[in-house]
Order: C-alpha cells, then sequence, then structure tokens
C-alpha cells in the first residue's frame, strides 16, 4: 500500500441478498477481525471512498445505485464483489429480475467468494483491492511524468 497517502477508505453496498455476506462483513469491523489495523476505514461517502465492496446480486434497482455510486468514488478506485451472489447471482440468478453478478453492470476487480463469504476472505480481498490501487496509481504517475517530459 505504498502509494497511499491516507487510510483506504472502503464503502459498502448491500444488493439484493440474504445479508450474510453483510453480517461477514460487518464482523471484520469488529475487535476480532479488526481490518481498521491496516489502516482501512470505513465511509458512507461515495466520494472519499477509494475501495467498492458490494454483496449481493444486482436487479433494476439496485442497478441504478451501483452505477450512481460507482461514479461518485474518485480514480483510481477498486470494486470488491463479495460473495457468490456478487460474483454470479448465486441462488437468486435464476430469478426474473436479476441481471446475475455485479460484472453485469461495473467492473469487478477482486471476487471473493463463499456463501457466506468468511472475514479472513473478504479481508484478504479488500488486501488485493489496496494491491491493485498501489497499481494503478504508480502507473498514473508514470503517465504524468511521461506527458511533463
Amino acid at each position: 500500500m505504498s502509494f497511499l497517502k491516507k487510510s483506504p477508505w472502503i464503502l459498502h453496498y448491500a444488493a439484493t441478498s440474504c445479508n450474510g455476506c453483510d453480517i461477514e462483513l460487518l464482523a471484520c469491523l469488529t475487535p476480532l477481525y479488526d481490518v481498521e489495523r491496516f489502516g482501512i476505514v470505513n465511509t458512507g461517502n461515495p466520494k472519499q471512498a477509494d475501495i467498492f465492496l458490494i454483496t449481493g446480486s444486482v436487479n433494476e434497482e439496485s442497478r441504478k445505485v451501483v452505477e450512481n455510486l460507482y461514479a461518485q468514488m474518485p480514480e483510481p478506485k477498486a470494486v470488491v464483489a463479495i460473495g457468490a451472489c456478487a460474483m454470479s447471482g448465486g441462488i437468486f440468478r435464476d430469478a426474473y429480475n436479476v441481471y446475475g453478478g455485479i460484472d453485469k453492470v461495473l467492473p469487478v476487480d477482486v471476487y471473493v467468494p463463499g456463501c457466506a463469504a468468511r472475514p479472513e476472505s473478504i479481508i484478504d480481498g479488500i488486501m488485493r483491492a489496496c494491491e491493485i490501487l498501489d497499481e494503478r496509481a504508480r502507473s498514473r504517475r508514470q503517465q504524468r511524468r511521461r506527458v511533463a517530459a
């Protein structure tokens, strides 16, 4: 996480699901798992978020919200799909109103498997997203240097 001058901030959105992954994600914030030990801060404001965590499958209503939140996030940003529903639609994939996984709507950088995904896996996914942000920030700096030269 060398590029981050500040702690990476995460934004969580619970799309249509059973909320099992949401409960496991909240467990990451408890003293038992303590994701904040890595400097990660949970926010409710997309304009301050670096990493977008999404649980659940996408339907028409949640698609609009997800796209809106993603558009408000500053660059560089990363998207983490948490759980089977976010990855593929999960048990809801055959429902008439479900598009499928988050990747039908947004570019997903990290997939965290599970039903429900374990807190350890979620934290690993967040750390992988931090690595992706680091790579993107480095490449942006290199592009700026080329333009300046």
